[in-house]
């Protein structure tokens, strides 16, 4: 067959990268994510919900109504009850006494394997079998090395697990072979599903197939066909196996070889550009699944030197069906969800795969660990067709379909409570008419044949006269600082061009608000950080992002200086005037207890004026602090202010839109006694960034009023490093409604 490289650009549409799918909504259904369940909801009474809990691999009863997943930390598989989706609830913990690496609940019991190896050299561990009916752990058999995944056959007959006996990455920079070898374990059940040869397991020898370290395969995961036909990734010797389970032999095996994504980024550096290619580059393939009897799926994560940014569909016998190419990495690209500090290492990192039947379609579910998103596709018999984006916590790992209840999984497994970051289950349902998500896509940029890259959107600003038209910039998570125009005509809404700032006196800008200037360009205001010399800068700059005007706040004020400042800007006129608000975000040395600054610049003779704007005090049971995000002129003296805390998920309080007025007020100089503004809470937006179902995110950032007078909020993804990575970009309403 032809070279599937490169063809993402050639069958994949615009459309396809908005997330509309293959076909319209009226011919097919889409996934819709229904609840984001958090694992620290599963520890005991009375211990500390900061504890770290983790979700990594995550399987289902027969039913579809009990759920099991590691929790690596803890040392336990976890059960919850999700008889209904929409109201998790935990079951129980089992104690491991190791660490549990995977798990696959058949009939009547669940199967853990548990790593409990001393060292690298010490490989050890056991396959603890634990019933359903009492949740106690009624088996452990020895494995003879360090589990890694666990499979159980359709017909309940044989448990399979991946053996891996992983390397020392810190020993002679992780070169293989570094010995004991992996290998493949195989347990008989009987129709109780227990293993009848728990003292006595079948092993599989995988040495000498790979031509990578052959004396030292390291089995990664397995998954069984209904012919009861294993199929083992040796990811760091770029291998596949096929294994007979009755047998116990090896039936064929073969390279996993090599794969090239056009037009990607490569470079190190904090971008999300086209910046070259990743050429023939060995797969390393993680996950796998059966995709029917004949074929299965690999993710091509990478591990050892590889990793190629993509999925492969393989014949049973080694054949390459397809390829992705660069299909994952301008998914990536084109949501805002590229992780681009991993662009010079594997990029989206695919790591894991699924198969269901879902209205009649066998879907393949692929997920991105560092992008987090799974890419949902259509199996055809041959090139498979992409059918949806869905956004996933941090650290998408394990991936389960239901197609009995129409339900999708997806185990997060990055947690960390100091960070704002926490482990979630997130559940998704099948049937609805048309996708929720993306809000925001990007075109193809046609000079370098990939996506336009974006992300860490920090404010909004609207065109005067195009009520279809919005403006954003991103933050200091980029190298670059940009200007994105946004097409909202339509959703998703589409970046369509940007620009990118130049001709500034330091080396990165930070931007956190833009504004259209009357007289053309615009006005930015980047954030100034104390620590490394970035200055608190209100900037005038032309519609190409020239800077032609670089503007400092009065020495007197700087010197009071602290880390959080400029956070949105506006032009306004008053009295007969042209002026510029920008609003820092949080109290500075010289501020009273809970007020910040709104300082007041006039452009015709180069004054800065200050007010006071009274902060809410946190209501967040995790604490934290609040601040300002955005500030947006409603004509007249009259501002809206995006004021939120810190704080996401379930303790996220302060999230809302209040509205000041200057009518009456004169700022004053920095150094006098600077006047109080009087606010008036105008809107809750809680409800509007929980509606998603998913994590509630801690940054609303920005906000403006279109020329047809809606009035629009946009969430600032963090450039997906340690966040979600989803871009909200949400219709409020008229913007009567602060009125």
């Amino acid at each position: 067959m032809s070279d599937p490289r490169g063809r993402f650009l050639k069958s994949v549409s615009l459309a396809v990268l908005c997330g509309l799918g293959a076909v319209s909504a009226a011919q097919a259904e889409f996934f819709e994510r229904i609840n984001t369940y958090p694992v620290y909801k599963t520890l005991p009474d009375g211990v500390d919900q900061a504890t770290e809990t983790v979700a990594e691999i995550i399987s289902a009863s027969k039913d579809g109504r009990t759920l099991a997943f590691t929790d690596s930390p803890g040392e336990a598989i976890v059960f919850v009850n999700a008889g209904n989706p929409l109201n998790i609830q935990p079951i129980g913990r089992v104690d491991l006494g190791g660490e549990p690496t995977s798990v696959a609940v058949g009939e009547k019991a669940a199967y853990a394997g548990v790593n409990t190896s001393e060292d690298y050299v010490n490989a050890s561990g056991h396959l603890a079998v634990i019933g359903l009916d009492g949740m106690d752990v009624i088996a452990r058999c020895d494995t003879n090395g360090q589990p890694d995944s666990v499979a159980i056959s359709a017909d309940g007959k044989y448990a399979a697990i991946a053996i891996e006996n992983e390397r020392d990455e810190d020993l002679n920079d992780g070169v293989m072979p570094q010995m004991p070898a992996g290998h493949l374990a195989i347990f008989d059940l009987d129709g109780n599903g227990a293993p009848t040869n728990c003292d006595a397991v079948r092993l599989v020898d995988l040495t000498g197939l790979a031509g990578t370290a052959p004396s030292d395969p390291e089995p990664e995961f397995v998954s069984i066909n209904s012919r009861n036909e294993a199929v083992v990734t040796l990811q760091e010797n770029n291998h596949l196996a096929v294994v007979d389970l009755a047998t116990g032999k090896v039936v064929a095996d073969f390279s996993a070889g090599v794969a090239t994504a056009e037009n990607v980024p490569v470079k190190k550096s904090r971008m999300s550009d086209a910046s070259g290619s990743s050429e023939n580059v060995p797969r390393e393939p993680d996950a796998v699944a059966w995709i029917d009897d004949e074929r299965f799926v690999t993710a091509n994560e990478g591990d050892y030197e590889g990793g190629s940014r993509g999925f492969t569909i393989w014949s049973a016998r080694g054949d390459v069906l397809f390829d992705s190419g660069n299909q994952m990495e301008h998914l990536g690209m084109s949501h805002g969800h590229y992780p681009a500090k991993r662009a010079h290492k594997k990029g989206t990192e695919p790591e894991g795969v699924a198969v269901g039947k879902f209205g009649g379609e066998t879907l393949i579910f692929v997920n991105s660990e560092r992008g987090n998103f799974v890419a949902v596709y259509r199996d055809t018999g041959s090139e498979p067709e992409f059918v949806q984006f869905l956004p996933t916590h941090v650290g998408p790992e394990g991936l389960l379909a239901i197609p009995e209840r129409d339900l999708f999984l997806v185990a997060n497994e990055v947690d960390s409570a100091e960070d704002n970051v926490r482990s979630h289950i997130t559940l998704y349902k099948f049937g609805a008419e048309s996708p929720a998500y993306p809000s925001v896509v990007s075109d193809m940029d046609p000079e370098k044949g990939a996506p336009i890259g974006w992300g860490a959107i920090s404010a909004l600003a609207a065109d005067p006269s195009d009520a279809n038209k919005l403006y954003a910039v991103n933050d200091s998570f980029y190298d670059d600082g940009r200007i994105y125009t946004l097409d909202i005509s339509a959703k998703p809404a589409r970046i369509t061009s940007y620009t990118t700032v130049t001709g500034f006196n330091q080396e990165r800008l930070d931007l956190e608000g833009i504004a259209v200037a009357r007289d053309g360009g615009f006005w930015l205001a980047s954030e100034g950080h104390p620590k490394n010399e970035r200055g608190h800068l209100l900037l005038k700059v032309d519609a190409d992002g020239a800077v032609q005007e670089e503007i400092t706040l009065p020495q007197s004020l700087i010197d009071q200086q602290k880390r959080f400042s400029f956070e949105g800007v506006a032009e306004f006129e008053m009295d007969g005037q042209n002026l510029v608000a920008v609003a820092v975000q949080r109290e500075w040395n010289d501020d009273p207890k809970g007020h910040t600054k709104i300082g007041i610049y006039n452009p015709a003779d180069k004054s800065w004026g200050f007010v006071h704007y009274p902060l809410d005090a946190p209501k967040s049971a995790a604490g934290g602090w609040v601040g300002l995000s955005e500030i947006v002129s409603l004509g007249d003296g009259r501002f809206a202010i995006l004021e939120r805390d810190n704080k996401g998920g379930e303790d996220a309080a302060i999230k809302q839109v209040t509205v000041v007025s200057l009518e009456g007020i004169t700022p004053a100089a920095h150094g006098e006694t600077l006047p109080i503004l009087k606010k008036r809470l105008a809107m809750d937006i809680l409800p509007a960034l929980a509606q998603g179902k998913g994590w509630v995110q801690d940054k609303p950032e920005g906000l403006a009023v279109t020329a047809g007078g809606r009035l629009i909020l946009v969430t600032d993804n963090d450039g997906v490093d340690d966040a979600p990575g989803e871009t909200q970009l949400i219709d409020l309403g008229p913007a009567s409604r602060l009125n």
